[in-house]
């Protein structure tokens, strides 16, 4: 299990994650636009340009970010928590869910075998990832 911070940013998240580069000397492993993205048809023509994931590494550091849908709540980012199979994902995600509100349920989607956002009790956010393997 890994545990990788996920930074929730409103329209700035392609400049704060070159920034993030420069300063940590990493590299951006990922970056998708909504309009790039599978979902680009769901998607409001204004919310095209912006990210819909972004993923830095340096070293063995990893910190990963997104710009929310526009006109979407405003967030503090969360932790997501990468695991190895989808049952680990299943495992997770109930234990959170205890008391939690859910934002997207685990189901699959193109990028992981199991994916879903909650935010615990506590009032902190989650999001668990099985993920797929990246394309060749």
């Amino acid at each position: 299990m890994q545990f990788i911070a996920y930074l929730d940013f409103d329209g700035q998240c392609r400049e704060a994650f070159d920034f993030y580069a420069r300063v940590f000397n990493g590299r951006i492993t990922m970056r998708m636009t909504y309009g790039e993205s599978p979902m680009a048809g769901e998607m409001p023509p204004e919310a095209h340009g912006r990210v819909m994931h972004s993923q830095l590494e340096s070293g063995s550091a990893i910190l990963m970010g997104a710009d929310g849908p526009p006109h979407g709540p405003p967030s503090r980012g969360c932790v997501n928590i990468v695991v190895d199979t989808p049952a680990e994902a299943e495992h997770v995600f109930t234990g959170l869910s205890e008391g939690a509100s859910e934002q997207m349920p685990l189901h699959e989607t193109f990028w992981a075998h199991r994916f879903g956002m909650l935010t615990d009790r506590y009032g902190k956010g989650w999001m668990v990832n099985c993920m797929k393997p990246a394309p060749e």
